[in-house]
């Protein structure tokens, strides 16, 4: 499908079934995406601005914030436009830099998650280390680490995706997915599942890290009151939104193994957008409302722009 421009279209055929009620939804997804937004600017801007929650914990804490919001910027924006058209189209430009957005926001949320489970390893397994072992600086490479990797394995996948000729334009999905993509693709598409392998082989072995950490963690903290209780409020959080996350993925796949199944389109729709939706509505609850520092750096700050703004 071409525009009057001449330029590709792909047509996204995931909101077929829900023209009735598009009202309903739009309404429903606005006010989600505001409070997925707000909430995580909100606590990534008191991270910020406290200088008592400048350390390591809580700025990997920030970065899944701002990550939450690229993630829902990539995804909500798009798709309640589309409910307010009769036409659920993207350009193919558009379709490959929300694949770019996407997916970036996967892999660093995933990089992140395992980043924060060698940050609780060593808090809790060596906790007279800890400060010597993340130290400011380290905490920032690994922030940048976690951004660049991710950045270079959504572009590096894009770009495998964007040298394929093309047969088709449908997408029978409620956004651009890059696999939905390589699926139309008229030629092989062999390097493209090796390096799907790839990334499939590096993250598995990020989930083993994380497990193995927390096999750890959970055996230092069994041993005494103090360690299990700091278990409770620093770790806990964390293995909330890891599995969160998990789950959210799990979704993912359960759509591409039941994606052809006909009549089953909502069903579809749960399961291909759950990782969009969830983990960056969760996790600023989960950690705001369970790290007490971080609740009490919002109210000070709160406070002190009430009052700022009383004395203007």
């Amino acid at each position: 499908m071409e525009n009057s421009s001449g330029e590709f279209m792909f047509v996204l055929h995931g909101l077929n079934d829900t023209w009735t009620n598009r009202y309903i939804y739009f309404s429903f997804g606005l006010i989600i995406y505001i409070m997925t937004f707000t909430l995580n600017l909100t606590l990534a801007i008191t991270i910020i601005l406290d200088k008592t929650l400048h350390e390591p914990m809580y700025m990997f804490v920030c970065n899944l914030f701002v990550n939450g919001i690229l993630g829902a910027s990539a995804f909500y924006p798009k798709i309640l436009a589309d409910l307010l058209s009769k036409y659920h189209v993207i350009s193919y430009i558009g379709c490959l830099s929300q694949v770019c957005l996407i997916y970036s926001y996967i892999f660093c949320e995933y990089t992140c998650l395992t980043v924060m489970s060698y940050d609780r390893y060593i808090s809790i397994c060596k906790p007279l280390e800890y400060h010597s072992i993340m130290t400011p600086q380290k905490c920032l490479k690994l922030l940048i680490i976690t951004w660049v990797c991710s950045i270079l394995e959504a572009v590096v996948g894009v770009l495998m995706t964007a040298r394929l000729p093309l047969c088709s334009n449908v997408i029978d999905k409620l956004y651009c997915s890059n696999w939905e993509v390589v699926k139309l693709s008229c030629t092989d598409v062999t390097v493209n599942n090796v390096y799907g392998y790839f990334l499939i082989v590096s993250h598995t072995a990020q989930a083993a890290f994380v497990i193995v950490s927390y096999i750890s963690i959970i055996r230092a903290s069994l041993r005494s009151k103090t360690q299990w209780a700091k278990f409770m409020q620093t770790c806990l959080p964390h293995l909330i939104a890891v599995t969160n996350f998990a789950i959210s993925l799990l979704f993912d796949v359960m759509y591409a193994r039941y994606g052809k199944i006909q009549g089953l389109q909502a069903l579809r729709n749960i399961l291909g957008i759950e990782f969009l939706v969830v983990p960056p509505l969760l996790n600023p609850i989960i950690y705001g409302f369970k790290l007490t520092q971080i609740r009490q750096g919002f109210v000070k700050i709160y406070r002190q722009r009430r009052k700022a703004l009383r004395h203007s």
